[in-house]
């Protein structure tokens, strides 16, 4: 498939990372749904040009395994799972156990504690980001450890959906209805994508993880469970200017933010002083909005309302360096974590998201250079009062290997209400 020269034919390589780069989709509904239909699809590709009707795609289980395995790194001339650029071949920094906690019950984004949000941002997003080269685009799959990397996303994702307290869309719901597109003449039923079974395939361990691996010894100190270094303190503010609250678009006003965030080796907060007017729409929003009961069904929020209630935290004008695409690196983004004091205790439920090179080519694919991500979870975590500052922590995390100096930037960092739901 890697000689194959024509990139119409499904019979190269460079066909399926077109299919990827075209039309998957990143940090909205469905992220999971069509990566099913499209390492299915993959998979029998795989099978007509091999000429085994019975080869399976397999799975790099790296909650177990957090190093590559060894077929892809052999880097022999004649070996086509290498691919050179490749910052790092261990993910142990981008683990998280997050999605499994007993408050993600819902599946679907515009529900309160979200699977697939919560696992698209990590590890999904961090295994791309730490890896890095290829992996660390949109082009990933590129490189073929992509597809072991979906494979285990797939199957973290049956595994969680099999746990007795999960809610997924019935399969007689309209969230299933209609199709996915992966090229011309290739498309899918969204409810094929519901359950493997459907596709006539599973995987040999369905069990969710309930530990991190033990990664190499550090000295005489053993880390188990720890996603990265504590966060011993809040990083220290950077001197940022001020942008101002205004209208972005018909659905999304800003409430205020910073102006050219860059980012290097070390961790950086920006503190976004928010005007009074501001603040009131702020706590009304996050008011209207109040969690249901951990047990409740909350409907999938994906039609456009006429009232600004949806509060994210947007990085607009997203920007990676040279040394920033080659990978190794991201940072984990806080909202008000505490000024004093051990800000790991409670750094989950100031959790935003992530933010790295992969993260950055998809907001610049997809979206302009913007990159939008939900608070609405966290500030109904942290309440209403204390919302005129509101601090945005950017935690720099690092492979084996990572890159110094400046790697990324953002224009402006903002707090905006939009009238979408996540």
């Amino acid at each position: 498939m890697k000689a194959a020269t024509d990139a119409t034919k499904p019979t190269s390589w460079t066909y399926w990372v077109n299919v990827h780069l075209n039309n998957c989709p990143h940090m909205v509904p469905y992220f999971l749904a069509w990566h099913r239909g499209y390492i299915y699809y993959f998979e029998q590709q795989l099978r007509t040009v091999s000429g085994d009707s019975t080869l399976t795609l397999p799975y790099w289980d790296y909650y177990t395994y957090p190093t590559m395995p060894s077929e892809f790194t052999d880097a022999a001339s004649s070996n086509p799972l290498y691919v050179t650029g490749r910052a790092n071949t261990d993910v142990y920094a981008a683990l998280t156990l997050a999605p499994w906690a007993k408050n993600v019950v819902n599946f679907q984004r515009g529900t309160s504690n979200s699977y697939e949000a919560s696992f698209e941002s990590a590890p999904h997003n961090p295994v791309h980001n730490i890896i890095g080269g290829w992996m660390a685009d949109m082009q990933s799959p590129t490189d073929p450890i992509f597809y072991l990397h979906h494979a285990n996303v797939d199957r973290l994702w049956h595994a969680w959906s099999k746990q007795p307290q999960t809610i997924l869309p019935a399969p007689n719901s309209s969230y299933w209805s209609g199709t996915f597109t992966y090229a011309s003449g290739l498309t899918m039923a969204k409810a094929m994508t519901y359950m493997p079974s459907l596709l006539n395939y599973d995987y040999s361990n369905d069990n969710v993880p309930t530990a991190l691996p033990v990664n190499a010894q550090q000295g005489r100190i053993i880390r188990v469970q720890a996603q990265v270094v504590p966060i011993l303190v809040r990083p220290a503010l950077g001197n940022f200017a001020t942008t101002p609250a205004r209208t972005i678009a018909t659905n999304r006003r800003s409430l205020g933010g910073v102006a050219n965030v860059t980012l290097n080796e070390n961790s950086v907060s920006a503190n976004i002083s928010l005007p009074a007017a501001s603040v009131s729409s702020l706590q009304g929003a996050v008011s209207t909005n109040a969690a249901p009961a951990a047990n409740a069904v909350t409907p999938n929020v994906q039609t456009p309302t006429t009232t600004f209630r949806y509060p994210n935290i947007v990085l607009d004008n997203v920007a990676v360096t040279s040394a920033g695409k080659a990978g190794g690196y991201y940072y984990n983004i806080y909202l008000n974590l505490p000024a004093a004091g051990d800000a790991d205790v409670n750094s989950p439920a100031h959790f935003v998201g992530t933010f790295g090179p992969f993260e950055a080519s998809g907001a610049i694919h997809h979206n302009g250079g913007t990159l939008i991500l939900s608070v609405s979870d966290v500030l109904q975590n942290l309440g209403v009062a204390n919302l005129n500052n509101l601090v945005v922590s950017f935690v720099r995390v690092n492979g084996p290997n990572s890159p110094k100096g400046q790697v990324l930037s953002v224009g402006e960092v903002r707090v905006e209400l939009s009238t979408d739901g996540p």
